[in-house]
């Protein structure tokens, strides 16, 4: 009896010891914890092609002509607020199964899927929110375009963008391809493959029947978030950016190199989530060209949040790396790991890195007061654990001195004021220049709009600046003339000639303008 006892005590013990190892090792398995918004979320899948770029070779690899589609393909993955269905939500493996047409659209390849499943396997059927093809809730919503990491696909982190998309956005995204191949290349050529994928997508959102293309992000992980630096200098439709640890902090020296770029210049907020303390050894390691600007300290004229997430290594960024095993028994977080953070640690600090990027979004795209106070609030204010992260706000100050700012002054202070606010900007930056061109273009086509006074001030800045400008004196002249200013055409017009007396149509205004009974109107 005591003996079956003891049995029975050890059975339950070992029972128990076996349950128990059973919930830890289940807790261990990446869970996004925090609370979905007000929308049921939707996905939708759409195989589609950039026509205006080359993609594959017209041969194929045995040398023979391919007669497949070259164009660029671009897989790409919608998540928006939708109705509500029974249909079962996406799990971690219908993503996963995602891989196998991701260039190869309507021919599956199964090969692709085997690595990923077997580093995932545990949380293979771990259900996101997402319902494929749910019908989509009525009403328009800012769009955010996700751009992922180093050669990763669309789905990397499915949990931010559903996230978000329960809270009121349409998010889109489509894997990181290099150029011309499906892995990204550490160069100019990629990124700038990248941030046109990125444009390409804002084209497509305006397609979209449920999307408010008034607002719109760019959020990037690792390499994304360098390439979304690159689409907004260039993609003026780009209202805010959002960088989970990225690339842009680490690669200056490309930055620099496009020529482009000037982080400088930028005028729209940017939330930069960074990983544990950085070192000056990591610097000397991992960063390139430390001659090179740095992007956060550039930022000046946009507001600036930064989000030091103290415990979290690179990787812990992405939902896909949170739940690949790999990733977790390997180099990627052995070799970073901060102190003794762990991986349940990474679970928290990325669900507080989707919260800060929510809040973000909410006050710029959705100019929510709440939101932007948030943001100026210490992580305890806000209720996030102690040692886990710290936040600094700076607000953007100043103007950036660009064309487009030199323009938005004058319309802001009148055309009157061209020559102290051109001279203004030299003081802060004397490498500003206006050219000729530049500025007769620009005075020519206020004149073709009759905004004869604006292109009258602009000619004056222009020969101020270029004193031998014989055809902005003669634009001038036109101006002039179009708005019943006679005399000053005429000196407007012997100027030019006598820059360039060869000057046929200027002779013949003149002798026009000097003419008994002159028409002064109608040059």
């Amino acid at each position: 009896m005591v003996r079956s006892k003891a049995l029975a005590t050890a059975i339950l013990s070992l029972t128990a010891l076996i349950s128990f190892t059973a919930v830890a090792q289940k807790a261990t398995l990446f869970q996004f914890s925090a609370k979905p918004g007000p929308h049921p979320v939707g996905l939708k899948v759409v195989e589609q092609y950039d026509y205006s770029r080359v993609y594959r070779s017209p041969t194929d690899e045995l040398g023979k002509p391919d007669a497949g589609e070259r164009a660029r393909p671009i897989q790409t993955l919608v998540w928006y607020p939708s109705q509500k269905t029974g249909a079962k939500p996406m799990t971690a493996g219908d993503y996963v199964d995602l891989l196998a047409t991701e260039t190869s659209f309507g021919h599956p390849d199964a090969e692709a899927l085997k690595e990923p499943r077997k580093n995932i396997a545990p949380s293979l059927p771990s259900p996101l929110w997402a319902v494929r093809n749910a019908p989509p809730e009525a009403g328009r919503f800012p769009v955010v375009i996700y751009a992922p990491s180093f050669s990763a696909p669309a789905a990397e982190n499915a949990d931010l963008c559903e996230y978000l998309a329960s809270y009121g956005y349409v998010v889109i995204a489509s894997p990181d391809m290099g150029a011309t191949t499906r892995n990204m290349t550490q160069d100019l050529a990629g990124v700038s493959a990248q941030a046109r994928d990125i444009s390409f997508l804002i084209g497509y959102a305006q397609s979209l029947p449920d999307t408010d293309m008034s607002e719109i992000a760019v959020a990037g992980f690792s390499w994304g978030g360098i390439s979304n630096l690159f689409a907004a200098a260039r993609d003026n439709r780009i209202d805010a950016l959002v960088a989970w640890d990225g690339s842009m902090r680490y690669y200056p020296g490309l930055i620099k190199r496009a020529g482009d770029v000037h982080p400088e210049q930028m005028t729209i907020p940017l939330i930069y989530f960074t990983q544990g303390e950085f070192s000056i050894e990591d610097q000397e390691r991992y960063l390139k060209d430390m001659d090179s600007p740095n992007v956060l300290n550039a930022w000046t004229h946009g507001d600036l949040t930064t989000v030091h997430m103290l415990g979290m290594v690179h990787g812990e960024f992405s939902s896909g790396y949170q739940r690949d095993e790999s990733f977790w028994k390997g180099r990627g977080f052995t070799e970073f790991q901060k102190a003794d953070y762990g991986r349940e640690d990474g679970a928290i600090g990325y669900q507080w890195a989707a919260q800060y990027t929510l809040h973000f979004l909410d006050a710029y795209l959705k100019h929510d007061a709440t939101a932007l106070a948030f943001l100026k609030k210490t992580p305890a204010e806000n209720g996030a654990p102690q040692h886990f992260m710290s936040v600094s706000y700076r607000a953007g100050k100043g103007i950036p001195v660009t064309v487009d700012t030199f323009r938005a002054e004058l319309g802001r202070q009148g055309f009157d004021h061209a020559a102290e606010v051109y001279a203004a900007m030299r003081k802060e930056s004397p490498d500003f220049k206006l050219d000729k061109s530049t500025l007769n273009d620009w005075a020519y086509s206020l004149f073709l709009k009759d905004h004869f006074p604006e292109s009258i001030e602009l000619g004056k800045l222009t020969v101020q600046l270029y004193p031998d400008s014989s055809d902005t004196y003669e634009l001038m002249g036109e101006a002039y003339q179009k708005s019943g200013q006679k005399q000053l055409a005429i000196e407007s017009y012997k100027k030019c000639l006598e820059k360039d007396p060869a000057n046929s149509d200027a002779k013949e205004k003149l002798k026009e303008l000097e003419s008994p009974g002159a028409d002064v109107k109608n040059p």
